[in-house]
């Protein structure tokens, strides 16, 4: 069970997600929701407060009257609870639900007590909310995500339970769970923040974090398989760099390499003195082999600003208008505008491109006999012509990698204005969102793939007991996994079987990014 107390950190939520830890409220956290909830309801009485006695965006010069204040909140949700699309698998729901269960408990927002209370028990409870991928603008909140939140919240709607999907009052009802009570700002202040952005980009921090390291082990070991020379990952040579992610990752890699016997000393090998006019060992790797630290540095110290901006926003209050219980205040802006996680959202995007691009490039350099001089053409373990190894696989690499080239243009700069032009700029934070999820699951395939092409080039080698003990202890589950291909089979379960053991296991112990 983890007790939140203040902020909920990235941990926090790793925990919730994948190991599924309940989660509690400290009293205090409950008190101040309820003091948010008690101030506005005596602070509106006889003021003009947005979305509890008005209208929404344009219509917002229009009084509601006080019989008509919790029917106004019943009306958003439903008639915003318009998502198309996927439905967003339940990982991602839960990640959402954290997300804007945590900015509620901020006591900002006004809302009653009952909706901390029901996102709890629903995410105790593994039932989570049909929502679909698309609907959200990622200004003036999730809208259309969240909505089918608060419907669900309010009793209606449709959830996902024991792996089926089910109308939320049967579920409700078979768990004994009460809707939540509205009392005149539940829906806007369920609807109107960044959590479902934010959720969605939570997920795909752990998955890139998690696939970064997956690259950095299949670097690793093409670089032994190779025999390449130690330099390019020493101290030294990146320590001239101030980068962080650099040093980091040229660190990763000398700890997996350090008791191999495949990595050649370029001491030894090269500065002795030399009669031939031709050498025969190639004095520098190509750049997919010879740059990774230069590669995956900045992809790692962009992994680590997006956790930090995620973790500010998902700790941060960000509905409009904000309560302020300190000041006797309510205050009216845009806080819930999602530029900052829709930013971080594309250049995570670019990152994991930059991954798959490496990845490919480095399968295209293990499969090409002219460039690798070592491997029989596309690791062919069988009869050269008529078998053709893992030829067919390395289209599937290429046309992936492709397709997240094209994923990779920005959502960040394409604004259209809506909602009778009141949103006339807005962050496209959730379509940020759902496409670095795309291409980050993409990468995962193109990975499985070096990964299989890589097993398949340790098959082949007469110098498997010399490799590193980090490649042989990770190699062993991979070969259990995947055979020798020395007959022609199809190749597709293997490559779906290697991308969910990467999607669930770790190449090297968590660190932050």
């Amino acid at each position: 069970m983890i007790a939140i107390k203040e902020e909920i950190t990235f941990q926090d939520f790793y925990k919730v997600l994948f190991e599924s830890e309940s989660l509690s409220w400290d009293p205090s956290i409950l008190n101040r929701v309820e003091e948010s909830f008690s101030f506005l309801q005596e602070f509106a009485k006889d003021k003009v407060i947005y979305g509890v006695n008005t209208g929404f965006g344009p219509m917002a010069q229009y009084q509601i009257e006080a019989k008509d204040k919790n029917a106004l909140q019943y009306n958003l949700i439903r008639s915003h609870a318009a998502g198309t699309g996927k439905p967003l698998s339940s990982l991602y729901v839960k990640s959402l639900m954290l997300a804007r269960l945590n900015t509620l408990a901020l006591g900002k927002s006004g809302i009653h007590l009952s909706v901390i209370q029901v996102m709890t028990q629903l995410l105790n409870k593994n039932i989570t909310p049909l929502i679909f991928e698309h609907g959200g603008v990622g200004a003036s909140g999730d809208l259309v995500q969240l909505a089918h939140l608060a419907l669900v919240l309010i009793g209606e709607g449709e959830v996902f339970y024991k792996g089926k999907r089910y109308a939320t009052k049967e579920v409700f009802k078979l768990e004994k769970i009460d809707p939540i009570k509205v009392e005149g700002r539940e829906g806007l202040g369920i609807m109107n923040g960044t959590s479902a952005m934010t959720g969605i980009g939570i997920v795909n921090t752990v998955y890139a974090k998690r696939l970064l390291n997956w690259s950095v082990f299949a670097s690793s070991l093409l670089n032994e398989l190779v025999e390449a020379y130690d330099d390019h990952f020493s101290e030294p040579l990146n320590a001239a760099k101030k980068h962080k992610g650099q040093q980091e990752i040229s660190s990763l890699m000398r700890s997996h390499l350090n008791d191999s016997e495949l990595i050649k000393n370029r001491v030894q090998h090269l500065y002795n003195p030399k009669q031939e006019k031709v050498f025969k060992e190639k004095v520098q790797e190509y750049y997919s082999l010879r740059c990774v630290p230069q590669i995956l540095g900045p992809i790692k110290d962009t992994l680590k600003n997006t956790e930090s901006i995620l973790m500010e926003e998902v700790n941060s209050a960000n509905d409009n208008p904000i309560i302020d219980v300190a000041s006797q205040q309510v205050y009216h802006g845009g806080n819930f505008h999602g530029d900052y996680v829709a930013l971080e959202m594309d250049k995570l995007k670019l990152a994991m491109t930059k991954l798959s691009m490496l990845a490919e490039r480095q399968l295209n350099y293990t499969l090409n006999a002219k460039l690798n001089d070592i491997f029989p053409p596309f690791i062919n373990l069988g009869t050269l012509g008529l078998n053709f190894g893992v030829q067919g696989m390395q289209f599937t690499a290429v046309s992936t990698t492709a397709e997240n080239q094209a994923l990779s243009n920005s959502m960040y700069v394409h604004s259209i204005p809506n909602n009778n032009d009141n949103q006339d700029i807005v962050s496209m934070g959730t379509n940020a969102a759902n496409m670095t999820k795309t291409v980050i699951e993409n990468a995962y395939e193109v990975i499985s793939i070096q990964l299989i092409a890589l097993t398949q080039a340790v098959y082949f080698s007469d110098k498997a007991e010399k490799l590193s003990s980090a490649s042989t202890n990770i190699l062993k589950d991979l070969q259990e996994i995947v055979p020798p291909f020395k007959t022609d089979e199809p190749i597709y379960p293997y490559i779906q079987t290697v991308k969910d053991y990467l999607l669930d296991n770790e190449a090297y112990k968590i660190t932050q990014a």
